[in-house]
C-alpha cells in the first residue's frame, strides 16, 4: 500500500458524521472496537450496528467495493458478513465514503480460538467452496485493490526474499526459501477465475460456540485463482483441520502448492512489516508462515 494520507477518526468526528447523515443514530452510544486491522477504524454502534471508516484513499476504494458487492454474496454463504445499512458520503472534515453495517455477534478468532478442528475445516471448506461457486461477471479481478494478492506469484518474488532476509533468526529462512522457490515453479490458475476473499485468518473470522460464524474484512476481495481463499488450511488451521478442509474442498496439487506460496508470503510479508508495530498481527502471521514451512518440509 502506498504512503498515503491517513486519517483515524475520533468518536467526536464520528458523532458529528452521524449526526449529519444519520441523526436517528447519533445519539447511541459510540465504542471504538479494538482489532488488528490497519486500513480501517471500527466503532460499534449501540448494540446492533458498526461504523467503518477507511484510514486512506486506498482503503476508501475498498469500502466501495464492500458497498457493491458483500448484498450480492451474502444471502448465498454459509457463514455471515457484514450487512451495509448506511453508505456514508464524505463530509465533516471526513473525506471518503464509510459505511454503517449490522453488528455481527462472535468473538475473534484471535482470541477466541476454535474448539473442534476438523469441524472448523469443514466449516471454513463449506464456506470457500460456496464463494469460489457465486457467479463473476462484472467482478474485480487481482490487482493493486487486492494488495497484488492473486497476481502470479513470481510478481511477489522479491518483496518476499526481502522479507524473509529481515526474518533471519526469525524463521528458518532456508527452509522458507526452498518452499517459495518450489511455489515460484508451479504452473498459474488458467481456468475460469473464481471469487476469493483473499484474507481469511484469525483477525478476519468471528467464532461463536467454538466454531466460525462470521468472515469480516472484504477489502482484498476480487476475482482470480482460488489458492487465496486455500491458503486458509495455513493461514488458520493446524494439521488436524487442514487435512479436514482438503478432504471437504476439491483442491488440485498445483492449487494446493500455490496456496502454500501464498501463506508463506503473506505470512512473512506481515511478519517483517508488523513486527514492531503491531505485535498481534505479526504473531498470527509468523504462525501462517511456519505452518506453511513445516508442511513443506514435512512433506518433502
Amino acid at each position: 500500500m502506498p504512503d498515503e494520507l491517513r486519517i483515524e477518526p475520533g468518536a467526536d468526528h464520528v458523532r458529528q458524521l452521524l449526526a449529519a447523515q444519520t441523526p436517528q443514530w447519533a445519539g447511541l452510544p459510540l465504542e471504538r472496537v479494538a482489532s488488528a486491522g490497519v486500513n480501517n477504524t471500527i466503532y460499534r454502534l449501540g448494540a446492533d450496528l458498526a461504523v467503518r471508516l477507511p484510514q486512506t484513499a486506498w482503503a476508501a476504494d475498498h469500502i466501495r467495493k464492500e458497498r457493491r458487492w458483500l448484498p450480492r454474496h451474502a444471502p448465498r454463504l454459509p457463514l455471515e458478513v457484514p450487512e451495509p445499512v448506511h453508505h456514508g458520503a464524505p463530509g465533516e472534515g471526513f473525506p471518503w465514503p464509510w459505511l454503517v453495517c449490522r453488528w455481527l455477534e462472535g468473538e475473534n478468532a484471535v482470541a477466541a480460538p476454535v474448539a473442534d478442528e476438523p469441524a472448523v475445516g469443514r466449516a471454513l471448506a463449506g464456506f470457500v467452496g460456496a464463494l469460489r461457486a457465486l457467479p463473476t461477471a462484472g467482478g474485480p479481478r487481482a490487482g493493486p485493490h487486492s494488495g497484488m494478492r492473486g497476481t502470479p506469484l513470481p510478481v511477489r518474488d522479491g518483496v518476499v526474499r526481502e522479507a524473509l532476509a529481515r526474518l533471519d533468526g526469525v524463521l528458518d529462512v532456508t527452509a522458507a526459501t526452498a518452499l517459495w522457490e518450489s511455489a515460484l515453479r508451479v504452473p498459474p490458475w488458467r481456468r475460469a477465475p473464481v471469487w476469493v476473499h483473499s484474507d481469511i485468518h484469525p483477525g478476519n473470522v468471528l467464532v461463536r460456540g467454538g466454531l466460525p460464524s462470521a468472515v469480516i474484512d472484504w477489502e482484498l476481495l476480487s476475482v482470480g485463482d482460488p489458492a487465496l481463499d486455500v491458503m486458509a488450511a495455513w493461514t488458520f488451521l493446524s494439521p488436524v483441520g487442514r487435512a479436514e478442509f482438503r478432504t471437504s474442498l476439491p483442491v488440485d496439487e498445483h492449487t494446493w502448492a500455490r496456496a502454500r506460496g501464498w501463506a508463506l508470503c503473506v505470512g512473512a510479508l506481515a511478519t517483517a512489516h508488523y513486527r514492531e508495530r503491531n505485535p498481534v498481527l505479526a504473531g498470527f502471521s509468523r504462525r501462517a508462515a511456519e505452518e506453511a514451512v513445516a508442511d513443506f518440509t514435512h512433506g518433502r
